[in-house]
């Protein structure tokens, strides 16, 4: 045993050691321990237990490494200026890589550099989106864009690590840091806008918000204390307070304005993040883009495209004459929508003979997103896209901003409120394929949802892990068998339309409880349909 005598030896021995091994060495000895870190090991020896207890811990010089750091690059361009830079997918690599940064370029100016991994499109954390939605998000973005990136060197190595790069971007950004709000107010005949705005002192073209008790404002999702950021397209961060009464008195019955909490406000100066109507939660908007899933009947959707120009001299592409009891008409479309993209393909470039030819090659489905022309008009004045608040996409934000709530926990209140009644799901085959897989009980007709891709375009229609299948592609497959119904799936191509309710309900439907299809209880055979 060593005592305290021998530790001058000890250390020596220990040193000479740890130098022949070609070791990194650090002694610490300030509570009489002495440790010996090396490139995969480190020795702690306690004097006072002696050599016969000592303690070999090994570890790893990640551990020591820093931790990555995340970059905001904000980039502003003018019209029919680009951004200057490409996104791309890699196979076998991971993340969205950011390529082909010009030099001198908005991107390249903004310290946007080749090799970059996009974590956040103006504050949404894109890193496990599918790349063509993340493309889409740039393009809606305008004229302004704020990008979270991380060192692509950096990102390989967290991602190798197992590292929470969703963490990593959130803890960029304090917990407090709210989203804005977009809010649309309409006058009440008695109490007017309900709304009026105070400078804030000592902060030039910063106002804050007090409401009338009960008025529209409030009503509209604005809270007291918010800061104005934005009203009618316009910032207000140049604006004296007389200027701001004037546009104000110019504004008629409705005014939509871009408000965000104090707290919030301080955090996004803090990182420099400009706040833009790209990142808000939307609230009472008048108007919103739909999505239309159509499948395919006999005599082909029942409706008719035009190309028309509006008396603002605006062409537009119109539907017109849906066919009593057609796929138009049963997807509700309606007469004198305008049509703003194909599978979600943008047609503000496209032809009228190109915008045919696209339904054409569809096969039996398509999806469409219209907008009304007042709708058109309402987003124009407003210098932002209408494709930025489709229904779906909007009620989702509204639903997370004033109940903010685990996925699990939505899962299962879906499943608990579900009400006897089947759901559709529309799908369109994605980088996931539809993110979804099928399960059964071995020689039993019938289906189920036994698996659901996060992020995965089943996840985004709605599907639940044991929803039942009633019906693909507008086809009743109760009795049907696993190996027929995938046929069904592959005949849709692009596209799939499910009818499907949860179990509970769906036992209850048919009035008994139907111990073949209880998952938990019964072998299961799973097939993917994620890479069809």
């Amino acid at each position: 045993m060593f005592g305290y005598t021998d530790l001058p030896l000890l250390r020596l021995s220990v040193w000479m050691t740890a130098v022949l091994m070609g070791k990194r060495h650090n002694m610490r000895s300030s509570t009489g321990l002495v440790e010996i870190i090396g490139l995969t090991e480190k020795f702690t020896f306690n004097p006072k237990e002696g050599i016969d207890n000592p303690v070999m811990v090994i570890t790893d010089d990640a551990d020591s490494a820093p931790t990555p750091s995340p970059r905001l690059c904000v980039l502003k361009r003018v019209k029919g200026e680009s951004y200057g830079f490409h996104l791309r997918v890699e196979r076998k690599r991971q993340g969205h890589i950011i390529s082909n940064v010009v030099v001198g370029g908005v991107a390249g100016c903004r310290g946007l550099q080749d090799g970059d991994r996009l974590l956040e499109v103006n504050n949404c954390y894109v890193d496990d989106v599918p790349h063509p939605e993340v493309s889409r998000k740039i393009k809606l973005s305008g004229h302004q864009l704020c990008l979270l990136v991380l060192d692509g060197d950096e990102y390989e190595q967290a991602v190798s690590r197992g590292q929470d790069l969703r963490g990593m971007a959130r803890a960029h950004k304090d917990k407090g840091c709210k989203p804005p709000r977009l809010c649309h107010i309409t006058r009440d005949p008695a109490s007017g806008l309900g709304i009026n705005f105070t400078p804030v002192e000592g902060a030039k073209g910063r106002f804050s918000v007090s409401l009338l008790t009960g008025g529209a404002a409030e009503k509209a999702a604005v809270c007291n204390g918010d800061r104005l950021v934005w009203m009618n397209g316009a910032t207000v961060s140049d604006l004296t307070h007389s200027a701001l009464n004037r546009m104000m008195k110019k504004c008629g019955n409705h005014i939509t304005i871009l408000v965000i909490d104090s707290e919030s406000e301080k955090n996004f100066m803090r990182l420099r993040m400009p706040i833009l109507p790209t990142m808000a939660v939307p609230h009472n908007l008048p108007y919103r883009a739909r999505n239309l899933h159509l499948l395919c009947g006999p005599e082909g959707y029942g409706f008719l495209l035009r190309l028309e120009r509006a008396a603002s001299g605006r062409t537009s592409h119109v539907l017109r004459e849906m066919d009593r009891g057609s796929p138009a008409e049963r997807a509700g479309m309606q007469d004198g929508e305008l049509l703003l993209e194909i599978n979600g393909e943008s047609v503000e470039t496209l032809t009228h003979e190109e915008i045919v030819d696209r339904v054409r090659q569809s096969g039996q489905q398509v999806s469409l997103t219209t907008i009304t022309s007042q709708g058109l008009d309402f987003y124009t004045q407003l210098g932002l896209s209408p494709l930025l608040f489709c229904d779906d996409d909007a009620a989702e934000k509204e639903e997370e901003s004033s109940a903010p709530a685990c996925e699990a926990q939505t899962s299962s209140q879906k499943e608990m409120d579900g009400s006897s009644k089947p759901r559709l799901c529309s799908l369109r085959k994605g980088p996931l394929g539809f993110g979804f897989n099928l399960g059964c009980v071995p020689r039993t007709p019938g289906t189920f949802i036994s698996q659901v891709a996060f992020g995965g375009s089943g996840q985004s229609a709605g599907l639940l892990v044991g929803d039942v299948v009633i019906e693909v592609n507008g086809q009743n497959v109760e009795e049907k068998y696993l190996e027929d119904i995938i046929l069904f799936v592959k005949e849709g191509g692009h596209f799939l339309s499910l009818s499907v309710m949860d179990k509970a309900s769906y036992n209850k439907m048919k009035h008994t409880d139907t111990p073949a299809r209880d998952v938990t209880e019964q072998e299961e055979e799973h097939f993917d349909i994620s890479s069809l």
